[in-house]
């Protein structure tokens, strides 16, 4: 259950079921942008659209409909800090419904999308982190990301994908702050500012 990087990717992403997507969002390191974009699939079954990989429930799942690749567009508004995706699968659930072989692309429309890593999957079970990285820098500012998946497990033809992440680093570098850090907010002092009159 590991994923693998083509050996032309500096970064490898780990794949694990104990990896959680919102414990870094939790923590403030960083925080999901991609409510702010424009998603839109290559294909989908009815029932089975854009709107299951974003409604935060493991137990659907967005199931394309037609030949590979089978793409999912994310279009920001503005040009947009990415440092990492995260995509939830279960190959258990979904056998050869189930990415084998995903590219991420990125650039400011879909006619200038540049390839930024190829992932192998082998039998993935949980979320699989993707770092996006432009060379040295920690994130990477775009317009428009496109996650392709070339091949399936068993050479399925249609894929299945439960849930879909983007992560943006948090203000300024190393500084971040964690609500928990700051105690409960119970005090009489703080109930004082609680409501306006």
């Amino acid at each position: 259950m590991a994923a693998t990087i083509d050996e032309e990717s500096t970064a490898k992403p780990a794949v694990t079921s104990e990896e959680d997507p919102l414990a870094e969002e939790r923590l403030g390191y960083v925080r999901e942008v991609g409510s702010q974009a424009v998603w839109s699939l290559s294909s989908c079954k009815p029932g089975f659209g854009v709107e299951r990989l974003r409604d935060n429930i493991m137990d659907t799942y967005w199931q394309s409909d037609g030949q590979l690749p089978h793409l999912v567009n994310i279009q920001f508004h503005k040009r947009t800090n990415i440092s990492q995706i995260y995509i939830y699968t279960d190959y258990k659930l979904d056998e050869s419904y189930t990415p084998s072989r995903i590219s991420i692309r990125s650039g400011t429309n879909f006619n200038d999308l540049q390839e930024l890593q190829v992932i192998d999957l082998t039998e993935p079970n949980g979320w699989v982190q993707i770092p996006i990285k432009d060379g040295n820098v920690k994130s990477l500012r775009t317009f428009m990301l496109q996650i392709a998946v070339i091949s399936n497990h068993q050479n399925g033809r249609d894929t299945h994908m439960r849930q879909i992440r983007v992560h943006a680093p948090c203000g300024g570098e190393g500084k971040h702050y964690p609500l928990e850090l700051f105690g409960k907010f119970g005090t009489v002092d703080f109930q004082k500012f609680a409501t306006i009159r």
